[in-house]
């Protein structure tokens, strides 16, 4: 039976601990609590039901589920592999859904009339950001962040939810995982005690596969359109390359990042295909982007990648990004790859639009130049250096 003089709340729900602690916490502070669970992909029927069950279990008295893997996949990785995203190099983004979960839990909770929404991010993390920007910016609704403002501990929560009845799932009680299309990102026990994973603790970059295996990714402008032949949409490229990478025991990584707020982090984080369309995405642009291009646009690949890990709001990043996008016209072609162990080669990189061409030279073996005209152009090509070093007592080298 619903109070209708409660207020309700929109809480952000995952089915893990820090969610399932709030739904309790927040009824005991005098909330109607309704559940909102995004899947940004990679969620099973099963895994589904679960969060459902799990909301009603610990006393929700509503529950959403929103499936969000267009969108995420339109707006931000698509743009990901356009950029080559690794955030420091490593980290490929994984959880720019988050910046989706604030509009989400805006819109419900102006159609259920709540007056606040809640999540389950921690104060040192980096989500706080991503979640609330959006209803800070343009909203009033009131943030609850039970986790955040009790500053409390995994086993401290384990005990409240064991404590009032509620069981807590041994795999819960170790790691938390976030899943979406990209991948799975990994914390606590080992990751936070600077220590190995060990090998069951990886999902689905589990080493099942011990030969080579070729694969063959297909680009237009700028992403991929195509697997082995066959014409596919990028989800189920990702999901193809998850699966295929992942059984090499590719695209894992225990990486030291800098957070937003101001520390340092441990995570651990699986990412098989978005990491390997990066990659070949790179080496396609190596090919048909000029060399100014090239600098110019790692720089700014650069700066967009920082603000799309915590500041996309910013308006930069469509400035940034807007760049990009002009520089991605020409990048088609087709990047054969070998996958092993723990790896990948890149085979082969062919394009129509590629920059190499052989009619006019062969790179240390032909071209249609003479010797005098590379002279001729190396003599210029060093002039102004050459009156530098006649002008000034410094070694030409070191």
């Amino acid at each position: 039976m619903i109070d209708e003089s409660k207020d309700k709340v929109i809480l952000l729900f995952s089915g893990g601990l820090d969610t399932s602690f709030c739904v309790p916490y927040l009824i005991e502070h005098g909330y109607d609590v309704i559940t909102l669970a995004l899947d940004p992909g990679g969620f099973s029927e099963h895994e589904k039901n679960y969060i459902e069950n799990r909301s009603k279990e610990l006393g929700a008295i509503k529950h959403y589920m929103i499936d969000i893997q267009k969108e995420l996949t339109d707006k931000f990785i698509s743009k990901i592999i356009k950029a080559n995203a690794l955030h420091q190099g490593v980290y490929p983004l994984m959880c720019s859904d988050r910046y989706l979960f604030g509009k989400y839990a805006i819109g419900i909770a102006k159609q259920e009339g709540a007056v606040a929404i809640a999540h389950g991010c921690t104060a040192s993390g980096n989500d706080q950001i991503r979640v609330e920007a959006p209803v800070l910016l343009k909203e009033n609704f009131k943030i609850i962040t039970p986790i955040k403002d009790l500053g409390i501990t995994r086993p401290e929560e384990i005990k409240y939810l064991e404590d009032k009845g509620f069981s807590v799932p041994k795999e819960v009680k170790k790691y938390t995982l976030c899943e979406n299309i990209l991948g799975i990102c990994i914390s606590g026990s080992e990751v936070d005690d600077n220590k190995e994973l060990p090998e069951d603790a990886w999902v689905i970059s589990k080493i099942t596969k011990k030969y080579p295996e070729y694969i063959e990714i297909e680009f237009e402008g700028g992403l991929p359109v195509g697997f082995n032949g066959y014409k596919i949409s990028l989800s189920n490229i990702l999901y193809l390359l998850n699966k295929i990478a992942g059984s090499h025991g590719y695209g894992r990584a225990l990486y030291v990042c800098d957070q937003t707020v101001g520390i340092k982090g441990r995570q651990a984080f699986e990412a098989p295909g978005v990491l390997l369309l990066v990659e070949a995405h790179k080496a396609l642009e190596k090919l048909v982007l000029t060399n100014d291009q090239l600098c110019l646009k790692n720089s700014m690949d650069y700066k967009w990648t920082e603000l799309a890990y915590t500041k996309i709001f910013d308006p930069l990043a469509k400035d940034v990004f807007a760049f990009i996008q002009s520089t991605q016209k020409f990048v088609n072609g087709t990047v054969k790859i070998k996958l092993f162990e723990k790896g990948i080669s890149l085979c082969e990189i062919s394009s129509a639009n590629g920059l190499v061409d052989e009619s006019v030279a062969t790179y240390a073996q032909n071209c249609t130049w003479t010797g005098k005209d590379i002279d001729s152009f190396t003599k210029f090509y060093t002039l102004q250096s050459k009156i530098f070093y006649n002008k000034n007592s410094v070694d030409v080298v070191g």
